[in-house]
């Protein structure tokens, strides 16, 4: 069995990667995103075993690595690089904010019925009408659209995927 897995260790890493490259470079440039999201995430958290096999397997090698300035200069490299990524979500975090995108999301999931329904194209009647057609249990149109989520026994997404857009 470890030669099977010898074998497959570095053709594994080599045929994720690619999957994982074609992904996120779909992703990145927002190309097929309902395709490739699941598909890159999933598929390089699978990545992470054969990755694992691999340094095994050649860990001597591996290791002669770490004598040289290469690897200290590519890691404190890879490490800056996730800082400018990192650091402004951390910052923004201490102020409350977050992410600006997710700000937008709560403020969206927060605000009442007849709040969110003219950005949908919508009144709050037309808007709570079109929710309660999909299933939802719409009270009020001053409920927010995590109040309807609950008294629907659904999640906050389940709301967020349905809602009608005029």
């Amino acid at each position: 069995m470890p030669s099977i897995l010898s074998r497959y260790a570095t053709p594994l890493v080599t045929g994720l990667f690619v999957v994982s490259l074609v992904s996120g470079v779909a992703l990145f440039f927002h190309y097929g995103t309902a395709y490739f999201h699941s598909m890159h995430e999933w598929l390089s958290m699978v990545l992470i075993a054969p990755f694992v096999l691999h340094i095994w397997k050649n860990w001597r090698s591996f290791l002669n690595y770490f004598k040289r300035p290469a690897m200290a200069a590519s890691l404190v490299a890879s490490l800056a690089a996730s800082m400018i990524f990192v650091v402004p979500v951390l910052t923004s975090a201490e102020t409350g904010a977050g992410r600006p995108d997710l700000v937008v999301l709560r403020a969206v999931q927060n605000a009442p019925i007849s709040a969110v329904a003219p950005v949908f194209g919508h009144d709050a009647d037309s808007f709570a009408e079109a929710l309660r057609a999909k299933g939802f249990t719409v009270v009020s149109a001053e409920q927010s659209l995590l109040d309807v989520a609950e008294a629907s026994g659904k999640s906050a997404r389940d709301v967020m995927f349905s809602l009608p857009r005029n």
